[in-house]
């Protein structure tokens, strides 16, 4: 990794069996654990976290599969499960001696987030999800030909091989389409920063694939049970998105209503990218939703 987060430090550390997530860690104080997005890395944090590490410690990993983590092949859909990636959250937050910590996630990672949540209740005191919806209600919002903004998550659903190969075989352009398309203007991703995305995607395109199609098979079906039972998140939670209900034509303070009770909706005028391009915007709803 050629760049990081300005006064953190830098660590590996052993999550699981033949996984070791790269981390910063900067800060003192209650912990929060910020989880990164597609197509990115840690960086993404790089503002918010600097911002959160004057009164907590911050820690951002590299999720599994992305970035300097480590990329284990799948060997079946539980490797890149949110289940298996919120687990490896958890013990990453105990071996750097946390038992209890708030979480909050952008895109791919605000799905590990709530999966955390889900199935670690007693450990996420609280939760932020920055511009998804949990996993089971994204398939079920996105129809015709509005689902063509998501063209992405139908092409990596597909069996292993092709879309392995066709991303692999032009990844800058694939890449590069996302980090043009989902913000509001260049200035939110200098050219260095858009430059090491672009690098950690390209030497990760397996794992990356493996952790969408994921989200097309046992993400779905985890989800799909905890509505069934009627689990919910229950702590304090934040979320923060671009008006895609009303571009997609749904409710989505409804939508995470009824999964998290104790929840603040808003909406932004930020791009996807908004940790980045709002960053101040990002820490304040942050330090809000620590309050409660």
């Amino acid at each position: 990794m050629s760049i990081g987060i300005a006064g953190f430090d830098y660590r590996r550390v052993t999550v699981a069996d033949g996984v070791a997530l790269n981390v910063a860690v900067g800060g003192v104080g209650r912990p929060v654990v910020l989880l990164h997005g597609f197509p990115q890395t840690h960086l993404m944090w790089r503002h918010v976290a600097a911002d959160l590490a004057a009164d907590h410690t911050v820690i951002c990993p590299d999720l599994r599969g992305y970035g300097a983590s480590d990329k284990p092949p799948a060997h079946g859909e539980e490797t890149y499960a949110k289940r298996t990636m919120a687990a490896d959250v958890v013990a990453l937050a105990r071996a750097l001696g946390h038992e209890r910590f708030a979480l909050a996630g952008h895109d791919r990672g605000a799905l590990v987030a709530v999966r955390a949540g889900l199935d670690h209740p007693d450990v996420v005191t609280h939760l932020a999800s920055l511009d998804v919806l949990p996993t089971l209600d994204m398939w079920d919002v996105l129809h015709g030909a509005s689902a063509a903004v998501a063209f992405h998550l139908y092409l990596m659903a597909q069996p292993p091989g092709l879309p392995e190969r066709m991303i692999s075989a032009s990844a800058d352009a694939f890449f590069g389409h996302f980090l043009d398309a989902w913000g509001t203007g260049p200035s939110a991703v200098p050219a260095e920063v858009r430059a090491e995305y672009l690098r950690a995607s390209r030497e990760a395109v397996d794992s990356i694939v493996a952790d969408y199609r994921a989200s097309a098979g046992i993400d779905v079906a985890h989800d799909r049970a905890d509505r069934d039972a009627g689990r919910r998140l229950a702590m304090p939670v934040t979320v923060i998105q671009q008006d895609w209900g009303a571009a997609l034509g749904y409710d989505a303070a409804a939508v995470w209503r009824a999964w998290a009770p104790d929840l603040e909706h808003r909406t932004t005028t930020a791009g996807h990218f908004m940790a980045e391009e709002a960053p101040a915007e990002i820490s304040a709803a942050l330090r809000a939703l620590l309050k409660r």
